[in-house]
This record gives C-alpha cells, sequence and structure tokens, in this order.
C-alpha cells in the first residue's frame, strides 16, 4: 500500500502582469490558507517521507509556509516536470518514485492534480487553491500505479477548516 497526497498550491496574486505564469506569488489568502493547511497536517500527523513540488514560485511558496506551520523535517525536491503537467504526465513523475518511501506528497498545479486524482480514483472532485487530497493506492510499488488503483481517503480544503 502506498499513499500519495496531492497539495494544490495555495492561492497565487495577479497583481504584477509583468510577471510570468512561473514567477507568480502567494497573495495574502494564499499565506494564511497554506499555515491552516500546515496546522491541519501537524494536528492529524501526517508524516510523509517525501514531497516533490513544481519549483513554480506559487508552489514553492506553500509547501515552505505549510512545512514550517505543521513543524515538519521531511525530503523535499523540485521537479520541473509537475509544472503545467497533465493527469498523465504526473502518473509518470509518481511511477519513477523510490520504492523505499511509502508516502509521497506531490505539491502542484490543476488541472493536472484534478485529473490524476479522476485517473487513479475514478472519480471526479475538486481540488481548490491549497486544497490536499489523500489516495490510497493498491501497490507494493510506485511503478505499477495505474489508473484506477487507487481510493480516495479523504480531502481537505482551507474553507472546511476556517468553519
Amino acid at each position: 500500500m502506498k499513499t500519495l497526497l496531492l497539495l494544490r498550491h495555495a492561492k497565487s496574486s495577479r497583481d504584477d502582469p509583468s510577471l510570468k505564469d512561473f514567477d507568480r506569488p502567494l497573495n495574502d489568502r494564499g499565506r494564511k490558507d497554506a499555515k491552516l493547511i500546515g496546522k491541519f497536517i501537524r494536528r492529524k500527523k501526517i508524516c510523509p517521507d517525501l514531497i516533490v513540488s513544481s519549483p513554480a514560485a506559487r508552489a514553492k511558496q506553500t509547501i515552505e509556509l505549510i512545512l514550517k506551520s505543521a513543524d515538519l523535517k521531511v525530503e523535499l525536491g523540485f521537479d520541473r516536470r509537475l509544472y503545467e503537467a497533465s493527469g498523465r504526465r504526473l502518473l509518470e513523475v509518481v511511477s519513477q518514485i523510490e520504492d523505499s518511501n511509502k508516502s509521497l506528497v506531490l505539491v502542484g498545479h490543476n488541472p493536472g492534480f484534478e485529473e490524476l486524482l479522476e485517473l487513479l480514483t475514478n472519480e471526479a472532485r475538486t481540488l481548490p487553491t491549497a486544497s490536499l487530497a489523500c489516495i490510497e493506492l493498491a501497490v507494493d510499488k510506485w511503478s505499477t500505479g495505474q489508473p484506477h488503483a487507487g481510493s480516495t481517503k479523504w480531502l481537505v480544503t482551507p474553507k472546511e477548516l476556517k468553519r
């Protein structure tokens, strides 16, 4: 059994039209929501073996704030393939993860994350900014993860945590 957590980056700013999409930072709401998800991770004692993030500014800022808020010390890597990736491309990235890692967090973007969630679970779900979805994969090796091999264990959004 492998556990895949999909973390969509928090809300980003569009205030500076001169910035490329890749370089857009988080806005105030995004920073608050990332910290909120980090507190959720700490409270639920979620401790992944590995985190792989898109290197886009908003994804990097999201995971940095979450790690600090969750007080997590975990291996963190950045993979350019996660930026603007389709669900199939994301599945390819996941299939290359070392099998010694039992749980993995991917940090990235829509629409690819929603596509990957649907591809793995056969469930069409919405992933708002800063949402975190937990998928259990009925596989022993990441490379054997394929469509419909998983099920959604839970999905949490900042909006739900604010209630």
